[in-house]
């Protein structure tokens, strides 16, 4: 019987997952315990879900090596920052399940001299999520979505400090650029807050004044992050 293109693919993807096991199985107690000695998580599950997203990723990067994948969430690559600071292991890691080292690389990082994109597909976060949900039979987890992951502790930024304003009308606050364009729209009641994002370029969810409720200033903070205009600390 002749194998249909999507029996092959599915083969494929199972072959792909076989051959990294070991990366997928891979323990790193070390790690965990330093992402818990410095707050980076607030539990042991917390860090070994998000470390088992670091090792997803390097996985998908090696088995599709036609995209320059980008890493969508501060809280994975964060994880993924603190492994390469355990030079040794992660040296061992790279250079025994993947024979070379991988470097981990800020998204603006310049390229090296005479690198070129060598005709890889730019990264979109739709093409990730398909890619991931394709090879790991999975939907993508919430670990990659920064917006679902804000707390009263979640330390964010925002580039547009200096150079946003806030106008208050008829019942809504609106956060607009200098030349005028609206970012976004909400109800006057979070103007004070929206006041102070403006204001300062990096904070803690829990500081925003106003008369916020804490599950008001986490919401107003996880729309900021879904519409891209706040980004979630590493």
């Amino acid at each position: 019987m002749i194998a249909s293109a999507g029996e092959k693919s599915s083969r494929k993807q199972a072959g792909l997952l076989r051959e990294y096991e070991a990366v997928l199985s891979y323990e790193a107690p070390f790690l965990i315990e330093k992402l818990l000695k410095e707050r980076i998580v607030g539990t042991q599950e917390e860090g070994e879900a998000l470390f088992a997203e670091v090792k997803k990723y390097l996985v998908m990067c090696k088995a599709a090596p036609d995209v320059l994948w980008n890493v969508y969430s501060a809280r994975v690559d964060k994880v993924w920052h603190e492994f390469v600071l355990f030079t040794r292991e992660y040296a061992g890691f790279c250079q025994r399940l993947f024979g070379r080292y991988l470097h981990h690389s800020p998204s603006n990082a310049p390229k090296p001299k005479g690198e070129t994109s060598g005709g890889h597909r730019e990264s979109t976060f739709p093409l990730f999520q398909s890619k991931y949900e394709s090879l790991f039979g999975m939907p993508l987890p919430d670990s990659w979505f920064d917006e679902r992951n804000v707390t009263l502790s979640s330390r964010v930024i925002y580039d547009g400090a200096g150079r946003s304003t806030v106008l208050v009308e008829e019942g809504v606050a609106k956060l607009m650029y200098a030349d005028g364009e609206v970012q976004l729209s909400v109800s006057d009641l979070a103007s004070d807050a929206l006041q102070f994002i403006c204001q300062n370029g990096a904070f803690y969810v829990r500081e925003l004044p106003g008369d916020l409720t804490d599950d008001e200033k986490t919401g107003l903070v996880s729309t900021l992050v879904e519409h891209r205009l706040l980004r979630v600390a590493p």
